[in-house]
């Protein structure tokens, strides 16, 4: 059950509804209890996603009962400045969170309007958890959160944003961007920053859905080795066990 390059392709074309889930897929699905495409967090469109990234952990020997993908069984995860947030995929095993994954996407057709939205939703829930660390809420291993998101592919978010004119000059890095070029930053940012550990970035649209991946680091090879070296070090802890 490795999980290739083929099975990420895969799976972003599903989430534009482009293919079918695959035997094997539909197989993992119901090995974790995913159940019906609308039960998984987000909808039907990430099902496939966390199909994918639950096969990591299948394949390391993790019982499907630790690796959660549903509301049913319980995505919510302890935070800092508020009780409780729900993620999109939570691996936890003999009380260590293994991992924890944010699955967004941006769409037109305006781009937008939900730009800001995304970076503070990603930002809150890593900074909340980190800070839920500290003080002592997961005692046990250090978690490992992973960033997931998927850019439609359209003229307006490869287009340069306008700057509005604001009190103070802006980073510079941020001038003549498009929204495409703007997630990249933000995501190397996030790992740099280690609010996250890896991020996958990718743009892709319904017509092709076949996804590009516009900064090297937050490609799905950097991503998976991520995955795969978190698995590694907590094998050497004996986990799963």
């Amino acid at each position: 059950m490795t999980v290739t390059r083929q099975d990420f392709e895969d799976a972003i074309a599903a989430y534009w509804d482009a293919r079918k889930l695959q035997g094997e897929q539909s197989a993992i699905k119901a090995a974790v209890g995913a159940g019906t495409a609308g039960s998984v967090r987000g909808g039907k469109h990430f099902d496939a996603i966390a199909i994918l990234l639950s096969k990591f952990f299948l394949e390391a020997g993790y019982p499907p009962e630790s690796i959660r993908v549903t509301k049913k069984q319980g995505l919510e995860l302890p935070g800092y400045y508020r009780p409780q947030k729900q993620w999109d995929v939570v691996v936890v095993h003999k009380g260590v969170l293994v991992a924890a994954f944010e699955l967004k996407a941006l769409g037109g057709p305006s781009f937008g309007n939900n730009y800001n939205n995304r970076v503070e939703e990603a930002l809150g829930s890593a900074v909340d958890l980190r800070r839920a660390v500290l003080a002592d809420l997961y005692p046990k291993e250090k978690p490992w959160l992973g960033y997931f998101f998927i850019m439609e592919d359209h003229q307006k978010s490869r287009n340069p944003v306008r700057i509005a004119k604001g009190a103070l000059p802006i980073d510079s890095h941020w001038h003549k961007t498009s929204y495409q070029d703007r997630f990249g930053i933000f995501c190397e940012r996030l790992v740099a920053e280690q609010l996250y550990d890896a991020a996958c970035y990718v743009t892709s649209s319904a017509e092709e859905p076949k996804p590009t991946e516009l900064v090297d680091s937050l490609d799905w090879r950097h991503f998976s080795a991520a995955i795969n070296a978190r698995l590694t070090y907590l094998k050497e802890l004996g986990l799963p066990g």
